[in-house]
């Protein structure tokens, strides 16, 4: 019997969020919207999503004992999420500086603040949060090193999710731990690199899955994602909606992907659901603030 479904392991982050009516070019200054801050960082953006869904999640994570830290805290309390394993101190609370444009469109620069510091000791340390959940979620906004210390730290009957943002190639051991791996079209060709031949999806992701992940989920925007396996390669529509603000989009989707995997479904299944709920959540603005509820994910 396991306490919790999910067991997300990553970045926490202020989102200083600024509307531009263009972004700017290369020595260029223009004028925005007034500055809003909002919880964000891609492990607890998809902790939120999860646990807004109904999962039992709980967050592994560093913060700083500052302002954004509570914010942090106290957003993934309101929705849910148990916070045992969030770790606070050693450095100022990571941010993320995000403009976005009149298309929702968005461009982000992250200081990594604490959770730079969130190191594989820290991962030993939780070995019994490991043991609790069903499935463990992680991303890169944290050290390398301390993902592949997650990865280690998965037990046998539980299942490891990762999405490589910001990419970067990973080491195959990493790699051979995933399933699924979680790419966009931009991560897929960072991570394949030279090996990136072909011009579909379906290129990358046979690519992708013959460099060790059990399984890959290439996620495609407005156009769903797909899954591929030892099975095959399966596409899965989206849900045309207006999109207001892509912020956190993904990381709705990879929480989505690991709550349903957690509940038995298969990846197709689970690539499907979580299409749906990346899909709900671009009709809002925000990141945390437009995961949607299984209720709000029925009605799309």
């Amino acid at each position: 019997m396991y306490d919790y479904d999910l067991l997300v392991v990553g970045s926490a982050n202020a989102d200083l969020v600024i509307g531009v009516e263009r972004r700017p070019a290369a020595g260029e200054t223009v004028l925005g919207s007034d500055l809003t801050v909002h919880p964000g960082g891609k492990g607890a953006n998809q902790a939120v999503a999860a646990a807004r869904l109904g999962a039992r999640t709980v967050l592994l994570a560093r913060v700083g004992d500052d302002d954004h830290g509570r914010l942090l805290l106290d957003s993934q309390r309101a929705a849910g999420v148990d916070t045992v394993g969030v770790l606070v101190g050693g450095a100022p609370t990571g941010v993320a500086l995000i403009t976005v444009d009149p298309s929702g469109d968005n461009s982000i620069v992250v200081s990594p603040g604490a959770n730079a510091r969130l190191t594989p000791p820290d991962v030993r340390i939780a070995a019994s949060l490991f043991q609790a959940s069903r499935v463990v979620s992680a991303q890169l906004e944290i050290p390398l090193e301390t993902v592949v210390e997650v990865a280690r730290n998965v037990v046998d009957g539980s299942r490891f999710v990762l999405n490589p943002s910001p990419p970067r190639p990973l080491p195959s051991e990493l790699l051979a731990a995933c399933d699924p791996l979680i790419v966009n079209e931009h991560e897929a060709k960072v991570i394949l690199g030279e090996a990136a031949v072909g011009d579909s999806p379906e290129d990358w992701a046979r690519i992708l899955l013959a460099k060790g992940p059990r399984s890959v989920v290439v996620t495609l925007g407005a156009d769903g994602a797909l899954v591929a396996s030892k099975e095959g390669v399966t596409r899965v529509p989206s849900v045309k909606v207006n999109a207001v603000d892509t912020t956190g989009a993904g990381d709705a989707f990879t929480g989505a992907l690991a709550w349903k995997l957690s509940a038995g479904a298969s990846l197709v299944e689970a690539a499907a659901y979580a299409a749906r709920v990346g899909a709900a959540a671009v009709t809002k603005p925000g990141a945390q603030e437009s995961f949607p509820t299984a209720a709000e994910v029925d009605a799309v």
